[in-house]
């Protein structure tokens, strides 16, 4: 029998457990036997066993990958046109993002209409409200190791770059340094591809848990806002990004889109850009060309602050918000919000659900309750999952635009069926 690959293993879970969450929510009574030993017991176990895997593996490879990477770019004049058009591109395409996400909604008006008394209303977390100057003063670490512990994404980055130029920049009398932190890096893209190879059975059971707890009926009274978030993320997703591909690159999105959908399908079920860094880095690789020297810089910097898909879900929620409880919204509002969800979106820990928090801090700057982010949290989950895998796209594409602009692409790899 022909041995399916581990995209199609992953694609076959993800179906798989669609249909049986949905099964175990609507043939199976809620209970004890639904509830705790399915969702909360065998699904749970497995799923998040994998996800701590994976998460075990995020810190230590996002460090080695990043230094390696600045290793390899060298001098500071090529890197630091790489870093500025990285992090240009994820800060327009964000801000891109939310005007889409606020258009959008002012035209299909989710909050209009919506009956109260059917939407269940969870409670809320505030996040911390940190100034711009804030924001970037906390890129730099106080204690490096602190921060390799906590996993503070951002100290990381910064930290692991700056050590990576000075290791490129003293030559031959550090070169055995640099050669271990090369096999360390190997090392943990085996340990990645060790742990990748239990990812269908992870991704069965992470689905299945959120179908068997959700189920289809808590969709239904906030059909509209569900609508209008997804069809913003797919105008981002297909029109934005694929322009951009093709503008900047001349590359076919379709054969992109058709190489990224593993990674697509691997971030949906995981809802997690951290957890999807690896089988990104090694697809962008092995099956598109790009330089692992560029993906192992773009990649882990794109997965802390790249959060397109987020800020089209807060910009969304904003204008739902807004009409559920009849607050009117003023132009400089609309304003406030991209400015405020952009800057909400840079260091955000690449995990499930985190997006809800931030969005609290979008809501306080234009004067919108905190409650209505309780309305939202029920149905977030399966959207949690779209976003993500909008945001790793996003982190993919801006990777073969620099990668092609520094001639660091092999054409024959990309275009390869």
């Amino acid at each position: 029998m022909k041995k399916y690959s581990l995209s199609t293993q992953i694609f076959i879970s993800l179906i798989s457990g669609m249909i049986l969450g949905l099964l175990c929510h609507y043939c199976i009574p809620a209970g004890y036997l639904r509830d705790d030993i399915l969702a909360e017991g065998a699904f749970y176990l497995v799923g998040n066993a994998f996800m701590r895997g994976m998460q075990m593996l995020v810190v230590p490879l996002v460090f080695c990958s990043l230094v390696c990477g600045t290793m390899s770019i060298g001098d500071t004049t090529t890197l630091g046109k790489v870093g500025i058009k990285t992090l240009g591109f994820y800060l327009v395409t964000t801000a891109i993002a939310i005007a889409i996400a606020l258009g959008l909604a002012s035209i299909v008006n989710p909050g209009i209409g919506l009956d109260m008394s059917t939407v269940k209303i969870a409670e809320t977390t505030i996040a911390e409200n940190k100034g711009v100057v804030e924001t970037l003063l906390d890129i730099v670490p106080k204690n490096p190791i602190q921060s390799l512990a906590e996993g503070s994404m951002l100290q990381i980055i910064f930290f692991a770059v700056l050590l990576g130029f000075i290791l490129a920049s003293q030559g031959d009398g550090v070169r055995h340094i640099a050669n271990n932190f090369n096999q360390w890096n190997s090392i943990m893209m085996s340990m990645t591809m060790t742990v990748m190879k239990v990812a269908p059975i992870g991704v069965f059971c992470l689905v299945a848990k959120t179908f068997t707890e959700i189920g289809l009926s808590g969709f239904l009274p906030m059909i509209k806002y569900m609508l209008c978030v997804v069809g913003a993320l797919a105008i981002h997703c297909l029109v934005i990004y694929m322009s951009m591909l093709k503008v900047f690159t001349g590359r076919n999105p379709i054969i992109f889109l058709k190489k990224m959908l593993p990674v697509m399908g691997f971030a949906f079920s995981t809802a997690s850009s951290n957890a999807t860094l690896p089988l990104n880095i090694e697809t962008l690789n092995k099956k598109m060309g790009v330089s692992k020297k560029i993906a192992s810089f773009t990649i882990p910097l794109g997965a802390t602050i790249n959060m397109d898909g987020t800020a089209i879900m807060q910009g969304v929620a904003v204008v739902f918000a807004a009409q559920a409880f009849n607050i009117p919204l003023t132009p400089m509002d609309y304003i406030t919000v991209i400015f405020t969800a952009t800057m909400a979106s840079i260091g955000t820990a690449a995990v499930p659900g985190v997006g809800l928090i931030t969005l609290s801090m979008v809501f306080v700057s234009v004067g919108l309750p905190i409650e209505a982010i309780g309305i939202i949290m029920g149905i977030d989950r399966i959207l949690d999952m779209t976003r993500t895998a909008v945001n790793i796209t996003g982190d993919a594409v801006c990777t073969v635009i620099v990668a092609h602009q520094e001639n660091a692409i092999k054409d024959e790899i990309f275009n390869k069926a």
